[in-house]
C-alpha cells in the first residue's frame, strides 16, 4: 500500500521528537536544484510570490539563506514530526507507536515543493514553498514542471503491480503526479459534510478526515479499496450512494 498526503506550510519545530530515528530525501541534487532559484529572493520579493506577509517573508527568507545540504538531525526534523497542519493534527503521529511509524515509513509519502516526495523520517529544515507557487527552476518554468516526472517515477519505482494506491492529497499536490503513467489506479478518498440539505466538502474538517485516514490505515490491516470503506472516525461514514469508480465518499 501506498498513501499520499500534502505537506503543511506550518513547520513545528520545537516539541520533543518520540524517535531519533530519521531517513534522507531522495532528491538531494533535484532539492538543490529548487533552492539555488528560491534562495537569491528578497523578502519582498517572498511576500509577492508566496502572497504572505512581510514578516513571514522575512521568516522564510532567514531559512533559505540558513538552509544547507546534507541535512542533520541538529538542523531539521524527520516531516512527519515537522508538518504542523490540519492533516497532521488528524494524523496525531506524536501518538504513534514505533510499529506504526515503521509502517507509514513503508507506506506513506508526502509531496513537497522543495523536497519532491518525502518518506515520514526523511530529514526537513524549515521552509515554506507551495507546489502551486510559479517558481521557476532551471528550465522549468514552474514546481509542477520541475517535479512531475521526477515524483511519478518515483513512486512507479516503489509501487508493485496491483498494490493499493490512496490519494489524501490535496488537488494542488495531486497534480504534481502524471496519473496516466502511474502503474496502478489511484483510490480518492472525499469526505462531505452536509450543510443544511447538501453536501460540501468543507476544507478544515476534510484536511483533518484526510490524517484521520491516515491514522486509520496505520492502525489497521487495509488490504483493498473494499477495506477502507471501514473508516468511521468523527462520524464519517462511507456512502455508497454518493460513491463512483475510484472515488469513495464518506459523508456526515
Amino acid at each position: 500500500m501506498k498513501i499520499i498526503i500534502s505537506p503543511a506550510k506550518t513547520i513545528n519545530e520545537t516539541s520533543p521528537l518520540p524517535t531519533a530515528r530519521h531517513s534522507l530525501a531522495i532528491f538531494s541534487e533535484e532539492i538543490a536544484e529548487v533552492h539555488k532559484a528560491l534562495k537569491p529572493l528578497s523578502p519582498q520579493k517572498l511576500s509577492v510570490l508566496m502572497s504572505i506577509s512581510a514578516k513571514l517573508a522575512e521568516l522564510n527568507w532567514q531559512r533559505n539563506q540558513a538552509f544547507e545540504m546534507p541535512l542533520s538531525p541538529e538542523k531539521a526534523r524527520p516531516a512527519l514530526f515537522a508538518y504542523d497542519g490540519d492533516v497532521y493534527e488528524g494524523l496525531d503521529a506524536y501518538s504513534l507507536s514505533e510499529m506504526q511509524i515503521d509502517k507509514l515509513q513503508g507506506s506513506l509519502r508526502i509531496l513537497s515543493g522543495l523536497y519532491g516526495v518525502l518518506k515520514p523520517l526523511d530529514l526537513i529544515a524549515p521552509y515554506r514553498l507551495e507546489m502551486g507557487i510559479k517558481l521557476a527552476v532551471g528550465k522549468a518554468p514552474n514546481l509542477y514542471a520541475f517535479w512531475k516526472e521526477k515524483i511519478t517515477q518515483a513512486l512507479n519505482e516503489e509501487l508493485e503491480e496491483g498494490e493499493l494506491f490512496i490519494n489524501l492529497a490535496s488537488e494542488e499536490y495531486f497534480k504534481a503526479i502524471d496519473t496516466t503513467k502511474l502503474k496502478v489506479p489511484v483510490i480518492t478518498p472525499v469526505f462531505k459534510d452536509y450543510k443544511g440539505d447538501s453536501l460540501k466538502i468543507v476544507s478544515f474538517y476534510a484536511k483533518k478526515a484526510r490524517g484521520r485516514m491516515v491514522r486509520y490505515l496505520a492502525e489497521n490491516d487495509i488490504r483493498s479499496a473494499e477495506d477502507l470503506k471501514g473508516f468511521n472516525a468523527d462520524g464519517y461514514a462511507f456512502a455508497e450512494q454518493f460513491s463512483s469508480g475510484n472515488t469513495l465518499v464518506f459523508i456526515r
